[in-house]
């Protein structure tokens, strides 16, 4: 079977549609042109590319904690979106109550993007996502993921990290950060996205200075705690990035299809609850 033909769900996209949802005034950054992925546009990708479901992933650009764009994509999806959100650390426990009734499974923290003293208030929100059994998402890079550590290990949260940790790849696998992000593999609680390569790649693709991290990860998680994402549309990207090509790239480092199988598939069914039917979306 063609790998374009093998059913998969893509967990990590986003959503920006200014014309119908516009953007914050006060948003910094305001993605443009090819970096604008509407829900009709996500729509016709996941057609062409067999996605049955897909994640979705509330951006800091364009509409920061506005979640409006994402909550009306996943409510017109007909159960083939869930989404994770962007929330005050102030959030109480109603208010994650009232996103989780409307597909949200989750709450994004990005310290790439706001830096390290930003979250260093977060623990409460932490232990409330942990209480609603909701999920943490992470985006950090080199060694930020140390600060999340000892809370990772001493609150039950399910935890998402996003695009392998964005390692440093030149600093190998003994750095700090990702050897963080291996001995959180021992909580069972933690699942790794296998995406984000042109993100912390030093070399164009098919980024190979990312695959010593990328089995290091999987031999530590298993398949059963990692997950295929594209980052589409693609924000922000420091060269060209194509839908198509990194489907490609899955198949070139999991030649078993029983593997893609588990990555493409089953982890993400399991972690997050899409059904087996991917319905149809409506306009």
């Amino acid at each position: 079977m063609s790998i374009f033909k093998e059913p998969r769900i893509d967990c990590h996209v986003h959503v920006l549609d200014p014309v119908n949802f516009p953007y914050g005034k006060d948003i910094e950054y305001k993605p443009s042109g090819p970096e604008v992925g509407t829900p009709a546009q996500l729509r016709q990708v996941m057609q062409t590319y067999g996605v049955s479901h897909a994640l979705l992933v509330q951006p800091n650009s364009g509409y920061g904690s506005d979640n409006t764009c994402m909550l009306d994509t996943i409510a017109r999806g007909s159960g083939r979106f869930k989404g994770i959100a962007i929330v005050g650390f102030d959030a109480d426990l109603a208010a994650l109550r009232e996103l989780q009734a409307q597909g949200v499974v989750g709450a994004a923290f990005n310290p790439t993007f706001h830096g390290i003293d930003y979250y260093k208030r977060s623990a409460s929100l932490i232990g409330r996502l942990a209480e609603l059994d909701m999920f943490l998402q992470i985006q950090s890079e080199h060694d930020q993921l140390s600060l999340f550590v000892p809370w990772i290990e001493a609150m039950p949260i399910r935890v998402l990290i996003d695009h392998c940790g964005r390692p440093t790849p030149e600093a190998g696998l003994n750095q700090p950060g990702f050897q963080a992000l291996l001995r959180l593999a021992a909580t069972r609680r933690v699942s790794v996205k296998l995406s984000g390569y042109s993100k912390f790649s030093r070399r164009p693709y098919p980024f190979d200075d990312c695959w010593p991290y990328v089995a290091a990860i999987v031999e530590a998680f298993t398949l059963d705690r990692c997950m295929w994402a594209s980052d589409w549309p693609f924000l922000r990207a420091p060269q060209r990035q194509d839908y198509g090509p990194l489907v490609e790239l899955a198949e070139l480092l999991f030649p078993d299809p029983a593997e893609r199988r588990t990555l493409f598939c089953d982890t993400p069914r399991r972690l997050f609850g899409f059904g087996d039917d991917a319905g149809t979306m409506r306009a």
